[in-house]
């Protein structure tokens, strides 16, 4: 190709680059205006002959899209039509490829083997319960995805590729083979950061607790979820492969962030806790100077920052659920955040049994040790860093959520600590003394072990759930034998109680209970669809719950009993029914 040539096709590229961004860059202007968007509203209304109601909270958002679409479309422009920016675009493209040059791949391919093979005997438990959790119920009947409500637009997009249709099907364990694949590269890169890029056998199984610590395993169990929740923990550590080049890293971590962000946000402290052990261990061995070590500091949090302000500002759908986004408001900031922290903590402590606290306990005594015993620094100084690093990073495991004004401790939303036990295990085990290895490989053969327990006590469970389900059933099918009379409400009373073996092993691990969900619920309405819909018996109506403004209780009705069995007592007048469940 001659120079005219070269220099003719960089011309039509530029013209139909300013062509579409003008068309782009008009369309996110107008939608800046209200009438613009009012008008959108009525058009949407016509075509889906919905209420104005139902629009209104997305087009609040379309506002922030529009501005997002504009500095998106101005930067692009910038690295492509200007000769800086396409100086600064090559910059970034070579640093990319020289970190990237630097890697062997090839040395991660059985280590990736090896932790796919812990992983999925971990979870092999889980599988073989095939047990529906919570959303799961509901996407499986209804096919429905709806993560774009919260924000999560890769889950929403990546489960049409994953599912091969927008209308999603239960193809277990298919999805949680992925999450174990993503986990098992997400082990091997975490030991390959925090082990200064030596991978070895002890170091992998140290890093166990990423991805079966009790925590995470509340994510693994969702059928439909598991892949891009394990992919949120993957994106916060891919950008430290880039670590050695500063725009590069810059580039990864904004990329890495908002991909996390638009996954699961429960890992939003994975980057920063990262950041902050590796700027210890360059401090406590004087591998560089505190202005190096300040300056990757201040990047780090800088390119987190504005990564989360970028995903808030113009990605971000506002939630008020069971759960919100709303923040403690400025002057309060710091004692709502210190409460957050404080019931985290609480929480962690009833979670977790005795044994593994004490294994905790020990690990974190052995990396306060092992630093001392390393560092190049006087010894006080690295005993009070060291610890300092612990509270620091327990901290950040929480990631933002210690911002939020409703805290949220679902067991899914807390695997943070898990990654955070992964590091110390790491860092413990690495070039250090023999108990240091038996203690962290102990604590982690209790996670695994206990991964069994919850896989077992899954399928316990749901055997129980559906035994009483179906009794029920079947004395309601008989009190109430015709389909084609109207709906009739009911409410439920108490709850289906825990199988004998899941009481057993609450009595050592406590968190079980909070990672198994009782059937048949008397609030949650993911639990009362499961026999209203999986086991086809449409003449009940849910509707009447006590989030609904004219939700009446039933108990003071007075309703005469129609039938007292071991397991349950019906009361109904005909078009009122209330179910006690029996313990």
């Amino acid at each position: 190709m001659t120079q005219n040539q070269s220099n003719k096709k960089i011309t039509i590229q530029n013209r139909i680059i300013i062509l579409l961004s003008i068309i782009g860059l008009i369309f996110c202007i107008a939608a800046l205006f209200p009438q613009v968007r009012r008008m959108i509203m009525e058009v949407a209304e016509r075509i889906a002959q919905r209420e104005a109601s139902t629009y209104q909270s997305w087009l609040k958002t379309l506002l922030a899209y529009a501005m997002g679409g504009i500095c998106f479309i101005l930067f692009f422009d910038y690295c492509t039509l200007t000769h800086s920016g396409r100086k600064f675009a090559c910059n970034v493209k070579q640093e990319l490829k020289d970190c990237l040059s630097g890697i062997d791949f090839r040395s991660f391919v059985r280590p990736l083997c090896v932790m796919f093979g812990v992983y999925f005997l971990g979870i092999l438990a889980i599988i073989r319960a095939n047990f529906s959790y919570m959303d799961d119920l509901q996407r499986a009947v209804e096919g429905f995805r709806t993560w774009y409500n919260w924000s999560r637009y890769i889950s929403e997009f990546a489960s049409i590729f994953v599912h091969g249709d927008p209308n999603l099907t239960d193809i277990s364990p298919l999805p949680q083979l992925l999450a174990v694949l993503i986990l098992a590269c997400s082990s091997v890169l975490l030991v390959y950061v925090i082990g200064n890029k030596k991978i070895t056998t002890v170091r992998l199984l140290a890093s166990i607790p990423l991805g079966l610590s009790p925590y995470f395993l509340g994510c693994i169990v969702y059928k439909f979820d598991a892949p891009y929740m394990a992919l949120s923990i993957l994106a916060s550590i891919v950008p430290f492969l880039f670590i050695a080049r500063k725009r590069a890293f810059i580039f990864c971590s904004i990329v890495s962030l908002l991909v996390m962000c638009m996954t699961y946000q429960a890992a939003s402290g994975i980057y920063m806790l990262i950041v902050i052990m590796l700027c210890f261990q360059d401090w406590n061995t004087c591998r560089k100077n505190n202005k190096e070590i300040l300056s990757f500091l201040g990047i780090a949090a800088f390119t987190f920052c504005f990564a989360l302000l970028l995903f808030r500002f113009f990605l971000m759908k506002p939630a008020d659920y069971y759960a919100t986004t709303a923040m403690h408001p400025l002057p309060h900031i710091i004692s709502g955040t210190i409460g957050n922290i404080k019931n985290y903590a609480m929480i962690i402590n009833k979670d977790w049994g005795m044994i593994w606290k004490i294994g905790i306990i020990l690990v974190g005594l052995f990396f306060i040790a092992k630093s001392m015993h390393n560092s190049t620094r006087k010894k006080p100084v690295s005993f009070f860093a060291s610890t300092l690093v612990i509270g620091i990073s327990f901290i950040l495991s929480y990631g933002v959520y210690s911002l939020l004004i409703i805290y949220f401790y679902d067991p899914r939303t807390l695997y943070g600590f898990g990654v955070f036990l992964a590091i110390m295990c790491i860092y413990i085990v690495s070039d250090y003394k023999k108990a240091a290895i038996v203690i962290a490989l102990a604590l982690n053969w209790c996670l695994f072990v206990f991964a069994f327990s919850y896989g077992n006590a899954l399928a316990d469970q749901a055997r129980y759930a559906e035994f009483r389900t179906t009794i029920l059933l079947h004395d309601l099918s008989a009190l109430f034998p015709s389909r084609n009379r109207e709906y009739i409400q009911f409410q439920l009373k108490n709850s289906i109680d825990y199988a004998p073996t899941i009481k057993n092993i609450a009595k050592h691990y406590p968190i079980i209970k909070r990672l198994l969900l009782k059937r048949l619920a008397d609030v949650p309405f993911y639990e009362n669809y499961y026999y209203l819909e999986y086991f086809n018996f449409s003449s009940l109506s849910g509707a009447n719950l006590p989030s609904n403004n004219n939700f009446i209780d039933f108990d003071t009705l007075g309703l005469p009993v129609v039938l007292d069995s071991y397991y349950h007592t019906i009361q109904s007048d005909g078009d009122h029914v209330l179910i006690t469940l029996k313990h």
